[in-house]
């Protein structure tokens, strides 16, 4: 007997999913006047961590299988998961900043890649690129789609530039969840891309896009720093998708932040 899904929240569910998300969505805008030359990734953490406590909510990352943090930054060759510590921005960095949080027992999730000062023309082609082909994934999918058709639309977008899928990390299902099915993968991958996003399935999608072909990865003696095998440039965007009996509604659009078909720089 086929098992039933059930990843998938009711309608009524929707209103608590969106609340969490837009919760998220402000916080980012919260951050962002403070992502410049000068600050430490600790006190960003510390804004975070305070602003989320102060909005009677919960960092989700903080704790979240041993992690010390209330949110991820990872600069310039960090993938993902970096931990924020004592290391000051400057001009030339650039910074994900990864927020999750928990909104009455849902979590909205979302990232976005912020510049510091002057930064190489590199860079920001890598930046665009990796936001270009979040949203090239978003913008093509319909109720009942399987998931490789967001892995195959990121890779046909990036194949085009000399940068490269990281595949050791994907999205996933989200909801009461952290964590869940479905796996997002941003690389066409059969075995793990056929589910269908049928409405009422919320997940994440967030291609890391490496600088170069090189997209192996490297994890830090703190079991959690991801870093790119050949010390290249890495990005990442990301926002939490539920798809609708209409199509897909991004939960974590900011008000301050980059819109689809923007310049990011």
């Amino acid at each position: 007997m086929k098992k039933k899904n059930n990843l998938k929240i009711s309608p009524r569910d929707y209103y608590s999913m969106r609340k969490a998300g837009a919760f998220n969505a402000q916080l980012m805008d919260y951050i962002r006047p403070y992502i410049k030359e000068g600050i430490s990734t600790k006190n960003i953490d510390n804004l975070v961590y305070l602003y989320t406590k102060d909005h009677g909510h919960t960092p989700a990352t903080l704790g979240y299988k041993g992690f010390p943090a209330s949110c991820c930054t990872s600069v310039n060759d960090v993938i993902c998961h970096g931990i924020p510590n004592d290391y000051i921005l400057k001009d030339g960095d650039i910074i994900n900043i990864d927020l999750t949080t928990i909104v009455d027992g849902w979590h909205g999730d979302s990232s976005e890649m912020f510049i510091i000062g002057n930064i190489s023309n590199t860079a920001k082609k890598l930046i665009q690129c990796t936001f270009d082909a979040m949203w090239s994934a978003i913008d093509i999918l319909k109720p009942g789609d399987k998931v490789m058709k967001i892995g195959t639309t990121i890779s046909s977008k990036v194949l085009k530039t000399n940068f490269s899928v990281v595949k050791h990390f994907q999205g996933h299902g989200i909801g009461r969840k952290f964590h869940q099915k479905p796996s997002i993968p941003h690389f066409p991958c059969p075995t793990s891309g056929i589910f269908k996003l049928n409405p009422g399935i919320c997940f994440t999608i967030e291609p890391m896009i490496n600088e170069g072909s090189n997209k192996e990865v490297i994890i830090g003696d703190d079991g959690w720093t991801a870093r790119t095998m050949d010390g290249s440039l890495s990005a990442q965007f990301e926002h939490t998708i539920l798809m609708t009996e209409d199509g897909p509604e991004v939960l974590t659009l900011t008000k301050n932040g980059p819109k689809r078909g923007e310049s990011v720089i």
